[in-house]
């Protein structure tokens, strides 16, 4: 994008500023509900996470929802 023009950029800040970005139906944006989601962690538990994540070879995500879904079916 460094090299557009003026009119160009003009344009595509004009196409970005008046139109709002659609999700797709495949769920899989950043802000999307199926995509990745913004969470905070303190270092000690994001630590955790990663090393666990390698040993299991599972993503953050799974482990998180593998965690949440035993929590919630002990609850039941």
């Amino acid at each position: 994008m460094a090299n557009m023009t003026d009119e160009e950029a003009d344009a595509l800040d004009e196409l970005l500023t008046k139109t709002t970005p659609r999700l797709g139906p495949n769920g899989t944006g950043f802000f999307s509900s199926k995509g990745y989601q913004m969470i905070a962690l303190d270092e000690e538990t994001a630590r955790i996470l990663n090393a666990q994540s390698i040993a299991t070879r599972q993503s953050p995500t799974e482990i998180i929802a593998e965690l949440v879904h035993g929590q919630l079916a002990e609850a039941m």
